[in-house]
């Protein structure tokens, strides 16, 4: 198995006292059915249900726990040994009633490590009238961040210089030209399994266009009706090549109108395939979201945003990820990296504008740390022509701010255009997962 931070969660979960069903949401294709197979090695017992067969959703028709369990052990021909037992409910989206049943298993059967797994988990829940809120834990995967690829590659030389605050100098070109090969390929653990047997990402196009074809396959499953199946189908095809704030009106050369493409876009936001980001134009906390102002979309992977609009070829001979699309692929990927680190807590990236009359301002993003609202730009260039950035520390109660780029780590001290005094902090893209211990250090409590 390809190591995932998530594992932690996981071990740490076993040794809860007061422990509750958890479960793992993400996307198809994220890796959570590996990562709890193998997690599934640390227990005495391990029984794993796949609910899209229909001899295992059945059981659930049974009425009280004990009988469910004992159907299970007989169904399985498992004689339980002593010692502690794992059970894993895959796909649990396909029958509510045993989703309603995590409750159950936490009153009656505390004893009993439940983990429970879906893809389609949202639109699950949303027809579930008595979810049991507070009887079960979440535990969100995303695709594998630059920390678990340098671990699959074995560089743990290499993990360790990244988590050295600041990272060494002569470190910093090695850890760069790997995150370039890492935005090139991406986090889904298939293909990074097929990179790492072939050493190749030329090798890599059928892969991706399988897992892409997969994702779309899926609009069927996310629809209520044809004409929705329609819709899905063209905004899943159309929105990779979306690289500024879109409009649901005729999304994508369409004739589709607003409400269409927004159920659409709402439904794939859902299924965590594309995310729909809205701006806000908050400079404190708590952060506001402004619903009525354009948004724009995030991809669930970059490798497999690359792959879909065909850039890949194009980034293999490129030095600085921010020529490519004027910086949307590295601003995307900043954005994918800082959200990977939430696993205990659904966790959505945000950006910041300004619009006036003659004057329209935009940071890439927004981030909540202790009482700070600290505005993020992601892109080259001095810190001089940072105009957005200026305008919100401007407007803000704090001077901080922070930009990933492709240069080594500094901080400067420098004003605004109004000659605000505030505290830049240059970051490497690479470095996107520490951007917390960053924070931490440079900015006082």
């Amino acid at each position: 198995m390809l190591p995932r931070l998530a594992f932690e969660k996981l071990l740490k979960w076993k040794d809860l006292k007061n422990r509750k069903p958890l479960v793992i949401r993400g996307a198809r294709q994220v890796g959570k059915t590996t990562l709890v197979r193998e997690f599934g090695k640390e227990f005495d017992n391990f029984i794993e249900l796949n609910l899209e067969r229909p001899e295992n959703t059945r059981l659930f028709e049974l009425e009280n726990t004990e009988k469910i369990l004992n159907a299970i052990y007989l169904q399985k021909n498992i004689k339980i040994k002593s010692g502690n037992t794992l059970l894993f409910i895959d796909e649990i989206q396909e029958n509510p009633k045993a989703i309603q049943h995590l409750r159950y298993f936490f009153e009656d059967r505390p004893d009993l490590f439940v983990v429970a797994a879906g893809s389609l988990l949202e639109f699950a829940l949303a027809k579930i009238p008595n979810f049991p809120v507070g009887r079960v834990d979440y535990l969100f995967l995303h695709p594998i961040n630059f920390e678990e690829y340098l671990s699959a590659l074995q560089l743990e030389n290499l993990l360790d210089a990244i988590k050295q605050i600041p990272v060494p100098d002569y470190a910093h070109q090695i850890i760069k030209n790997h995150f370039h090969d890492y935005a090139l390929i991406g986090g889904m653990p298939a293909l990074l399994n097929e990179y790492l047997e072939k050493q190749g990402v030329i090798s890599l196009h059928s892969a991706y266009l399988k897992l892409w074809q997969a994702y779309k396959d899926d609009a069927e499953k996310y629809a209520r009706n044809k004409t929705e199946r329609r819709i899905i189908r063209h905004v899943i095809e159309t929105a990779p090549f979306e690289f500024d704030r879109i409009k649901f009106e005729r999304f994508g050369n369409s004739n589709y109108r607003s409400r269409e493409v927004g159920e659409a876009l709402r439904a794939l936001d859902q299924a965590r395939v594309i995310r729909i980001i809205y701006p806000s134009t908050s400079v404190k906390l708590p952060l506001s979201i402004d619903f009525k102002k354009r948004p724009r979309l995030q991809f669930l992977d970059t490798g497999l945003w690359n792959h879909a609009i065909g850039i890949q070829a194009e980034m293999i001979h490129v030095s600085d990820l921010d020529q490519i699309h004027r910086g949307r692929i590295i601003q995307h990927l900043v954005a994918q990296e800082i959200e990977s680190k939430f696993l205990d807590s659904q966790f959505k990236t945000h950006f910041w504008v300004r619009q006036e009359k003659d004057s329209n301002s935009e940071v890439d993003i927004l981030y909540p740390f202790e009482k700070y609202l600290i505005p993020i730009e992601v892109k080259s260039g001095s810190s001089g022509t940072l105009r957005s950035l200026h305008q919100f520390i401007d407007r803000c109660e704090h001077s901080f701010a922070v930009r990933f780029y492709s240069g080594p780590f500094k901080i400067e001290q420098t004003k605004t255009t109004t000659k605000k005094l505030f505290t830049l902090i240059n970051i490497p893209y690479y470095l996107a997962t520490q951007l917390d211990h960053y924070l931490t250090k440079y900015i006082p409590a």
